[in-house]
């Protein structure tokens, strides 16, 4: 019988992507293995188990394949938070900070109705500057944040102090410190 693995066990990491010092995790190998995916999936649900949501709303662009598959057992919408210039109809936006200069995010001006009851779902929390543009984005339509979930926390640049200094429950499956 082979050992259990864990979400973690089956996240790549590449040195030097995309610049040299950096250690990208790689999560197209999690989502490339049925097990792995389902593992994934299923423990991204269980600390919310008690909860009740009306929508799943995804970060661009890894969290749109697990939001989907989320939003599908949760048998919910799903919403795309998507950077600018990508959605058909009217949007709101969001600037945040990227390490060198400034990034926006959107999501249709009808994604949510007032008090949905909302998940948010990323593949990685670093900074956490994508993940308050799309918490702020989902408030400002009146939806209500029940937790945001990520696969990966780096918890070293800050993002899950950002995200509950705002309020929110962060939970993620696995961290990978000093990067």
């Amino acid at each position: 019988m082979r050992p259990k693995k864990s979400v973690k066990d089956y996240v790549r990491t590449i040195p030097d992507f995309p610049e040299p010092g950096i250690l990208f995790r790689d999560v197209t190998t999690l989502f490339a293995d049925p097990r792995g995916f389902r593992i994934c999936i299923d423990q991204l649900l269980h600390p919310f188990a008690d909860e009740r949501f009306d929508k799943v709303a995804a970060l661009e662009s890894r969290g749109f394949i697990l939001g989907g598959a989320i939003a599908h057992q949760l048998n919910v919408g799903f919403v795309p938070i998507r950077k600018k210039g990508k959605l058909p109809r009217a949007t709101i936006s969001e600037e945040y900070q990227l390490e060198y200069g400034e990034a926006v995010m959107e999501v249709h001006e009808d994604a949510f109705a007032e008090g949905e009851r909302v998940l948010i779902v990323d593949d990685l929390l670093a900074t956490g500057g994508t993940a308050e543009a799309g918490v702020k984005l989902c408030e400002r339509l009146g939806a209500k944040i029940v937790g945001c979930a990520f696969v990966i926390d780096l918890p070293d640049l800050g993002g899950r102090r950002r995200i509950e200094d705002l309020g929110h429950r962060v939970e993620a499956l696995c961290t990978f410190q000093g990067e």
